[in-house]
């Protein structure tokens, strides 16, 4: 899921999704409202007889279609910022956070969270764990989770933190929001082009 946009006339709403397909596959015909089906080249559209409707909503999709917004997580900041016994077992918190972030990556974010048009976007998410927390198990809806990177540091996790920022961007992902209240950190990913939230806009999400 990339993200969704609604339409909302009161009475009756309606939805757009946008999706990018993991593996290549044939479109089938599936409902009694479809004549053809078949995969068009973004830069084609425009020359089709679109529906007055969709060609109405096309320019504003077509503008966000390569936004990708990613968010990464200072799993030791936040975790740090609840008095919750964290420090008992740092594994455990950070499995709770992981958990988290998994609902979070399943259930999207609202746009204006992100600073995006639409209603909802489905960012990727990379969470950095270190020191004892990185024996934490990315289980279940994590594991299964293809939105969500968990990244062990073996050395400073701050480091880690700038290098996902740096990767996602050079990847073409943006906006990047890195979830944080360490200054220092806050200075260096801002100075690449991320925007930096503390945990409790987390756990507000």
């Amino acid at each position: 899921l990339r993200h969704a946009a609604v339409l909302d006339l009161g009475f009756w709403t309606y939805t757009t999704v946008v999706g990018r397909a993991r593996t290549p596959f044939e479109p089938v015909i599936a409902d009694r409202e479809s004549l053809a089906l078949s995969w068009v080249p973004v830069a084609e559209v425009d020359a089709l007889p679109l529906h007055p409707g969709f060609g109405a909503s096309w320019p504003a999709l077509r503008a966000a279609i390569e936004t990708a917004p990613h968010v990464v997580v200072d799993a030791a900041n936040v975790v740090g910022s609840v008095p919750d016994g964290w420090w008992r077992d740092r594994a455990g918190a950070a499995e709770r956070l992981l958990s988290s972030v998994a609902a979070l990556a399943a259930r999207g974010l609202d746009a204006g969270e992100l600073g995006l048009p639409f209603a909802r976007w489905w960012p990727r998410w990379t969470v950095v764990l270190e020191g004892e927390a990185r024996a934490a198990a990315a289980t279940g809806s994590v594991a299964d989770s293809a939105s969500v990177e968990v990244v062990r540091a073996e050395g400073s996790g701050d480091d880690a933190i700038v290098e996902a920022v740096r990767t996602a961007l050079t990847d073409g992902r943006a906006p990047v929001v890195v979830v944080t209240a360490d200054r220092e950190l806050r200075t260096r990913v801002e100075a690449l082009g991320a925007e930096a939230r503390g945990p409790g806009w987390f756990r507000e999400q």
